[in-house]
């Protein structure tokens, strides 16, 4: 990852450099450009601020999770490739572990820049299940990118702890909350289902009451005046 030398591959690998070694909060951006070897005005035509180098971070490793896993296989399950999925991502993310511990727990106390991260952390999961091959289709899929953004957020935490070498902690946590988040999601799609069917059935019902009340007041309709007589 980050390969190619180009300005925005240089800040970004400078950021995460600088990131482990100090707090995140310390971390100023001419300190980055200085690293990266830029200058500032290169680091702000690329940038527009810190967040902005740490969604970048996150949609390379999208790209490179999504390079790096081999297609499906005729046998395997969705649940089965997004724990592949997710599993490939943080071996990729392994060499910066100690950046992104020190950027977690600067961002845990700083909740108006994390929320700065929500948009590119649901898209990182959306991507994540794009290339599991998951539905994505209408609401199911707000469903679906949100629970994943959930689960993701908890075993990264533990990933973040986990010091062996195998990632044992970090299979069994993320295998744990793939199983019950999908229980939990094959129920609100049973209960989005009947209130699907509830409201076809409620809809049905105004329309032929509709029906009925406008046939019943066209039936109580004095005759037009002149129309007697024809």
């Amino acid at each position: 990852m980050f390969n190619e030398f180009s300005k925005r591959n240089k800040a970004v690998r400078a950021a995460l450099e600088l990131a482990a070694e100090r707090d995140w909060g310390d971390v100023t951006l001419p300190d980055i450009a200085r690293h990266a070897g830029l200058d500032l005005a290169d680091l702000r035509r690329e940038f527009a601020c810190k967040s902005d180098i740490l969604r970048a971070f996150q949609a390379e490793v999208d790209a490179d999770v999504l390079a790096k896993v081999k297609p499906a296989g005729p046998d395997e399950s969705v649940r089965d490739r997004v724990f592949d999925m997710l599993m490939t991502r943080f071996e990729v993310m392994a060499p910066y572990k100690p950046a992104l511990k020190r950027i977690a727990c600067y961002l845990r106390c700083q909740p108006g820049e994390a929320s700065l991260l929500v948009c590119s952390t649901l898209g990182a999961q959306y991507w994540m299940l794009a290339g599991a091959g998951a539905k994505l289709d209408g609401a199911r899929a707000a469903v679906r990118v949100a629970g994943l953004t959930a689960i993701y957020g908890r075993v990264f935490k533990v990933w973040l702890e986990d010091a062996s070498p195998s990632l044992d902690k970090t299979m069994a946590a993320l295998d744990r909350a793939l199983r019950n988040g999908e229980r939990r999601l094959a129920g609100m799609e049973a209960a989005c289902g009947n209130m699907a069917g509830m409201c076809k059935n409620v809809k049905g019902a105004m329309s032929a009451f509709m029906r009925g009340f406008k046939k019943k007041n066209e039936d109580a309709r004095p005759p037009e005046p002149g129309s007697a007589g024809a």
